[in-house]
């Protein structure tokens, strides 16, 4: 029977986090408007890294072995694009 790791945002410190990170956030936009509209933009670019470092494992990684079909798969493509790459020349 195999054991699975909850995630941390479901344990009561995550939820609390979470509630006040909402607080914060919900403040910062209602009584400091206009300080955040001015750093939208820095805002937007700065969440780029953190989506690249934060979501990059729900793919499973990288250096992961590929399934025999996706490689199948991949195979049968790239000979059908040899073949009618041959017919267009």
């Amino acid at each position: 029977m195999a054991t699975q790791k909850t995630s941390f945002w479901l344990t009561p410190k995550g939820l609390a986090a979470l509630g006040l990170i909402a607080a914060a956030s919900y403040f910062l936009l209602i009584e400091h408007r206009q300080h955040v509209w001015q750093f939208l933009p820095f805002l937007i670019l700065l969440a780029c890294p953190f989506m690249h470092l934060f979501m990059h494992g729900g793919h499973g990684g990288h250096g992961q072995h590929e399934d025999e079909s996706d490689k199948a798969a991949y195979q049968r493509g790239l000979e059908d694009g040899r073949k009618e790459d041959e017919h267009h020349h």
